[in-house]
């Protein structure tokens, strides 16, 4: 890979021992000096479909998220069609660090896609572990398992061709040591940086299956480039526990950042305080709150109506169930405005619902929770 836009940090003797330097240390080297450049980010939002868009990113941000993904973006697509780039990659100077992730099969066509972006991010990242049908049907994601040499082939085109590092968001094989030879694969092929989801290709509920963070610290202590853990991660808790575990570099969030983008800020829903250790108090700010904020960015720098739709519908879930028939009136609308859902938003608060989120009193806060305002 060409040199990337960092300064030659030498690596921490602590974190990888002396050596005589080699291809592959150099390229450690490099990952890591890329990473310290970008400020070692630790909390993340992961790539999610229609989800991880622009206003979503900035929103996440301006809560505590440090970096983010893109949604998965198709590279074959995205490399033929101007409507489909001007509508599914917008970024602005505020939103770095940045990983822009793609899906391909096809070598070629990545690097096409990849070289319109790297000017605009900080890692082009390959997707390998979406479990989905439809990356089934198109021989990508968590599918190019079952074929390590394409595998291989993508992150080597990248590695060689682009100014810009490339890094990989994997699964687990079921088999452990079938998952650290695949960590080392992408390494030696020229992976800068590796995002681990903790669960399997078969295990696509979240609910149902806990991510398994023993595997993610194997493949910590199998590779010698920056790794980030995904799965699990709910609270501020789990992201202290997770990378007390796991020994990893960050930690990536999805489902629980689209009920609360306010995650990495410290807040959480009251699901993640009933049980849970400590004194919380309302922090003063709720999901409807986020979600005016939310519309403000997407006003600013617009994106589909259908993103938009999904939004409103995580945000603002709990707070429909207690007022269905402003949510039936929701998904009966053909075609919706910001006024429609200003005013919606309007409609819920003048019922006198309100869900907070909380926020933990440690022992060093003041106990007035008007210091949370």
């Amino acid at each position: 890979m060409a040199q990337t836009r960092t300064s030659p940090d030498p690596i921490q003797p602590e974190e990888h021992p002396a050596r005589n330097l080699t291809l592959t240390d150099t390229r450690v080297q490099r990952a890591w000096a890329h990473w310290t450049n970008l400020g070692r980010p630790k909390l993340i939002v992961a790539p999610m479909v229609d989800n991880s868009e622009l206003p979503f990113r900035l929103l996440c941000k301006k809560y505590g998220a440090q970096a983010a993904y893109t949604p998965m973006l198709h590279s074959r697509i995205f490399s033929e069609t101007d409507k489909y780039r001007k509508e599914e990659f917008t970024t602005c100077k505020e939103d770095r660090p940045l990983f822009v992730q793609f899906c391909a099969n096809d070598p070629d066509v990545l690097l096409e896609a990849a070289r319109r972006v790297e000017p605009y991010c900080d890692y082009v990242d390959i997707n390998l572990g979406c479990p989905q049908r439809i990356a089934k049907r198109g021989n990508y994601g968590a599918f190019l398992m079952d074929n390590l040499p394409l595998v291989k082939s993508l992150v080597e085109k990248l590695a060689l061709n682009l100014q810009v590092p490339v890094s990989c968001k994997i699964r687990l094989f079921p088999k452990l040591d079938d998952t650290l030879k695949y960590a080392r694969m992408l390494e030696e092929a020229g992976c800068f940086l590796l995002a681990v989801h903790g669960r399997t290709r078969d295990e696509k509920d979240g609910s149902k299956f806990r991510a398994d963070w023993k595997a993610i610290k194997a493949v910590k202590e199998a590779v010698r480039i920056p790794v980030l853990a995904n799965g699990n991660i709910r609270h501020m808790d789990d992201v202290k526990d997770c990378i007390e575990a796991t020994g990893v570099e960050g930690v990536l969030s999805a489902e629980t950042l689209l009920e609360n983008p306010a995650l990495f800020a410290g807040f959480r829903t009251a699901e993640w305080v009933s049980g849970c250790e400590g004194d919380f108090v309302d922090g003063k700010l709720d999901q409807a709150d986020l979600l005016i904020e939310y519309l403000n960015l997407c006003e600013k720098y617009p994106v589909p109506w259908r993103i938009i739709r999904s939004h409103v519908h995580k945000l603002l879930g709990d707070w429909f169930s207690l007022q269905p028939h402003i949510r039936e009136d929701f998904n009966k609308q053909y075609k919706i405005t910001f006024e429609y859902l200003y005013d919606m938003v309007d409609q819920l608060r003048d019922t006198g619902t309100r869900i907070p989120l909380y926020l933990k009193r440690t022992e060093t806060e003041p106990t007035d929770t008007d210091q949370h305002s």
